[in-house]
């Protein structure tokens, strides 16, 4: 009877792939009915059953299973020749119940509405738009370090330790759900992320556990880095799984931030990718614009660059590898690349506020 059990679950692997498949095919059915509709009330129930733990319990749930794992993998190694086909069955029913839950709790958020079309923006931009943006974030970016800064070619330092980063997060989207009610955050959990350590080895500065809807932060990243990586993983709390989106979301919750450290970060933040852009469109007029920024503020920017490269290790090209794989099995066609895709989001919301 067990037998039979492992095996039909096991097989609904397929037809469940082939479904979802063709869900992903109407944004529009996923963004009404799931995204704005099934998973309010799981994410909302996840929080309310796990947020209050002092503790990331998802990372527990991944570290016990990773053990389990490694476990069952040792103990059944012989199996793979003497039992193959329960072997596989037990394997594959496994891949079956975390797949559905995946998706279930979390994972159908990737082939929701693009975030533009909801926000009447546009996916496109010319390089004009672009310097225009990029002169607007200068000057507020410019304007922040200076209250900030000692001079204008130090860094910014943060007075205050990162546990008031998670806190005060908060009023940023207190903040920013009065002008859009679709990103109203209620019943917090964010964590510091138990394991920040290897987070850091693989490269990454927090990431949502789908299971728990625990908002999971790398403890070890730079302060400066906080305040837009916390409101990132909130954006994906609230059911935007596309990291251009959630990146998009992090920048518009810390310039809402009653904080001008926060403001800060955001707008360093939004800075440093339209620069990016603009260096592989026109790196000559790149040059000209990085002259008329603030030492500091490549400062810190350099204080995350530093940090990141004394963590280099030859695994994380593996990890960032193996990530981007998935984001492409996920509707994101450029993997981790979409990442840069934030600019145009960044470009037509100003162009919009006519700023």
């Amino acid at each position: 009877m067990l037998k039979k059990t492992s095996t039909k679950v096991a097989l609904s692997l397929i037809p469940l792939i082939a479904v979802i498949k063709i869900l992903s095919l109407f944004p529009t059915f996923i963004e009404t009915y799931y995204s704005n509709g099934l998973y309010l009330f799981i994410s909302k129930a996840l929080r309310l059953s796990f947020g209050w733990l002092p503790f990331s319990l998802g990372d527990v749930f991944y570290t016990l299973g990773i053990l389990l794992i490694i476990r069952w993998f040792i103990k059944n190694i012989k199996r793979i020749v003497t039992d193959t086909k329960l072997w596989f069955v037990e394997l594959f029913s496994v891949l079956s119940i975390v797949y559905f839950t995946f998706h279930l709790f979390w994972a159908f958020n990737y082939y929701r509405k693009p975030l533009h079309e909801n926000l009447n923006l546009k996916a496109d931009y010319t390089t004009e738009q672009l310097l225009e943006t990029i002169s607007i974030l200068k000057e507020k970016t410019n304007a922040l370090h200076n209250q900030l800064a000692k001079n204008d070619s130090t860094k910014v330092n943060y007075p205050f330790n990162k546990a008031f980063v998670l806190e005060h997060t908060l009023n940023s989207y207190e903040n920013l759900w009065k002008t859009y009610p679709n990103l109203k955050y209620t019943n917090p959990s964010v964590k510091k992320s138990l394991l920040s350590y290897p987070l850091t080895i693989m490269g990454f500065s927090g990431y949502l556990n789908p299971f728990t809807n625990e908002a999971q932060v790398n403890s070890m990243i730079p302060i400066y880095k906080l305040p837009t990586t916390t409101a990132h993983e909130i954006a994906h709390q609230l059911g935007y799984a596309a990291e251009n989106e959630a990146n998009f979301i992090g920048f518009l919750a810390s310039i809402n931030n009653n904080n001008i450290y926060f403001k800060y970060s955001g707008y360093s933040f939004a800075l440093r990718h339209c620069l990016g852009e603009l260096f592989k469109r026109d790196p000559e007029t790149y040059y000209e614009v990085a002259q008329t920024i603030n030492k500091g503020i490549y400062k810190n920017y350099k204080e995350v660059r530093d940090f990141w490269d004394s963590h280099k290790n030859f695994t994380e090209p593996i990890f960032k590898e193996t990530y981007s794989t998935f984001l492409k099995a996920n509707n994101q066609s450029k993997g981790i690349k979409s990442y840069s895709y934030v600019v145009a989001l960044y470009v037509n919301y100003f162009t919009n506020k006519n700023l």
